[in-house]
């Protein structure tokens, strides 16, 4: 398994997730192995992993050779049978839909990040035998982001659940945007490294560890479209 991150994914890896598979391991008899790698990297790509990221590296320049250092998903299904794969919280930082939405487009719009996430499915479905888990999310707290903007990611990532993702197919969610808002449009400040810092702190990292690792095995198990969307 290889889990695609930046900062707030490694706060999250942080948490425990590498001793928790180990654990899992240890008591089922299993012999899964997970390992992280920043995606993309600061230089030469740029320290970029929203949707038109993705897409750009995946979708517009894919096949054999890596993007600007960056692997493609032809390379990295030879090597991993799943791919974890998340954005971090400026992702949540939706503007208003101009009415012209463009899939080539690095403007952050929900009418944009629609048709890069619809191009990325059809991208992931060439990989039949690869499972994939997407995060939703991450969010901003309050004191980082409008409530327009906030209002949107809450609209976008419903979406991902509720009609982007489909049972049955290779793709599957880990409810990352819940486990931070509850229900709501914000990460709670009570889990985020301050009420102006979007990163969620380390209790909350050790919280949620266990709940990724869930949903991971869950996946791999064949239980991924039964159980529980947070791992909860």
């Amino acid at each position: 398994m290889l889990f695609l991150h930046h900062s707030t994914g490694q706060v999250i890896w942080e948490g425990g997730v590498p001793d928790l598979i180990d654990q899992y391991n240890h008591k089922n008899g299993t012999s899964y192995f997970i390992e992280a790698q920043e995606f993309p990297k600061d230089y030469p790509y740029g320290w970029s992993n929203y949707p038109y990221d993705y897409w750009n590296i995946w979708v517009e320049h894919a096949g054999e050779e890596p993007f600007m250092e960056e692997p493609t998903l032809e390379i990295l299904t030879q090597d991993y049978q799943m791919i974890i794969w998340k954005h971090c919280f400026p992702v949540s930082d939706i503007e208003e839909n101009s009415g012209e939405a463009d899939v080539s487009s690095d403007v952050k719009s929900i009418e944009n990040y629609q048709l890069q996430y619809l191009a990325l499915k059809e991208k992931m479905h060439e990989f039949p035998e690869t499972l994939f888990l997407v995060w939703t999310g991450a969010a901003q707290v309050k004191g980082a982001t409008t409530k327009g903007n906030a209002q949107r990611a809450q609209k976008f990532f419903e979406w991902v659940k509720e009609e982007w993702d489909q049972p049955g197919d290779n793709i599957y969610i880990w409810d990352f945007f819940q486990l931070e808002t509850e229900g709501g449009i914000y990460l709670k400040n009570q889990y985020a490294a301050s009420s102006d810092d979007s990163h969620p702190n380390y209790e909350f990292a050790e919280r949620v560890a266990p709940m990724l690792v869930q949903r991971i095995v869950d996946v791999i198990e064949g239980r991924g479209d039964e159980g529980s969307l947070t791992g909860e």
